[in-house]
């Protein structure tokens, strides 16, 4: 008999992998901890609030590792999310600062599953209040 995992929603997923980066970082598992804050710069890059604590993990990995470019990029990124998070974010882009900025990247299928209905629900309200128009 196998147990089914009930469906984390995006916060939930979110969160967990902005702890599981937190706690990595803590033990010094540098690799853990990376993916961990790109996994959740995806799921929260959306989001001003979620996008911009996914860079100030980045910056503290940096910071641990002793990675300047790193600790620079993110720097920059930070400020591109407080400005830009609301305008426009490259969709699947992992945050790190080996990648472009502005490089649109594919969304893992587990998290386009947690992205998409956010997706909906932001298009049924873009229409809701074009018929109000």
């Amino acid at each position: 008999m196998t147990l089914e995992q009930p469906a984390l929603s995006l916060a939930e997923a979110y969160r967990a992998s902005l702890e599981t980066g937190n706690a990595a970082l803590r033990a010094g598992d540098k690799v853990t901890a990376y993916a961990a804050f790109e996994r959740a710069h995806v799921l929260g890059q959306r989001r001003t609030g979620w996008h911009l604590r996914s860079h100030v993990g980045f910056l503290r990995w940096a910071w641990r590792f002793g990675d300047p470019r790193e600790f620079f990029g993110q720097l920059t990124r930070l400020l591109a999310a407080l400005v830009f998070t609301r305008i426009w974010v490259p969709v699947g882009n992992t945050g790190g600062a080996r990648v472009s900025a502005f490089r649109p990247m594919d969304v893992p299928p587990d998290i386009a599953a947690l992205l998409k209905p956010a997706d909906e629900r932001s298009q049924t309200r873009e229409h809701a209040e074009g018929d109000k128009r």
